[in-house]
C-alpha cells in the first residue's frame, strides 16, 4: 500500500511539472520583448496623399496685418488616419479675447479638378465642409448659421483661408 502511495505522488509530481512546464511554454509565445528604454509604439496608417496635400496651417486675411493689431483667424490640420483630418481654427489671443475656436475631424468626401479635395464633419446638427483647391481652404456648411457657434460677436468660421508657409503662429 505505502508503495503505491509512493509511485502515485511520483506520477503526480511528474503530471503537474510536465503541465506546468507546458504552460510556461506557451506563455512564452503571447510575450513580446522589449528592448530597455525603448518605447512602445501603435503603427500608424498611413495618410493617403489628398490628406497628405492638405495638411498644414492656413489664415484669414487679417493674418498679414497682425502686427498692426489686426484680429485673424487661422486653422491648423493635421492627418488624422488615412482619410481623415484633424482641423483646430484658433483666433488672435495675444492681445484679446480670441474671437473663433473649433477642434473636430472631418473625413474625405472626394476630389476632382473643379472642386479640389473636400472633407465634411457634422457640426451642430448640420454638415460642415473643408474645401481644398490651389492653396486655399474654404470653410462653408449647409446652415451657415451652424458655424456662428464656434466664434463670437457675429463671427462665422465660414470663409476662405490662405495656406501658409511656415507654421502658424498664435501670439
Amino acid at each position: 500500500m505505502i508503495a503505491s502511495l509512493t509511485r502515485f505522488s511520483r506520477v503526480l509530481a511528474a503530471g503537474t511539472t510536465a503541465a506546468m512546464t507546458m504552460l510556461s511554454l506557451s506563455a512564452c509565445n503571447n510575450v513580446t520583448p522589449l528592448m530597455p528604454n525603448m518605447p512602445i509604439t501603435q503603427p500608424e496608417q498611413a495618410a493617403a496623399p489628398m490628406v497628405q496635400a492638405v495638411v498644414g496651417d492656413y489664415a484669414d486675411a487679417g493674418y498679414e496685418n497682425r502686427s498692426q493689431g489686426y484680429d485673424w483667424v487661422g486653422v491648423m490640420v493635421r492627418s488624422a488616419g488615412n482619410e481623415q483630418i484633424d482641423i483646430k481654427v484658433r483666433a488672435r489671443s495675444d492681445i484679446k479675447k480670441p474671437t473663433c475656436q473649433f477642434d473636430g475631424t472631418a473625413s474625405l468626401m472626394g476630389q476632382d479638378k473643379a472642386h479640389g479635395v473636400i472633407f465634411q464633419t457634422k457640426v451642430n446638427d448640420s454638415t460642415a465642409f473643408f474645401q481644398f483647391k490651389d492653396g486655399m481652404l474654404t470653410i462653408d456648411s449647409q446652415d451657415k448659421y451652424a458655424l456662428n457657434y464656434f466664434c463670437s460677436g457675429g463671427a462665422s468660421l465660414v470663409g476662405d483661408y490662405q495656406k501658409l508657409s511656415s507654421d502658424l503662429e498664435l501670439t
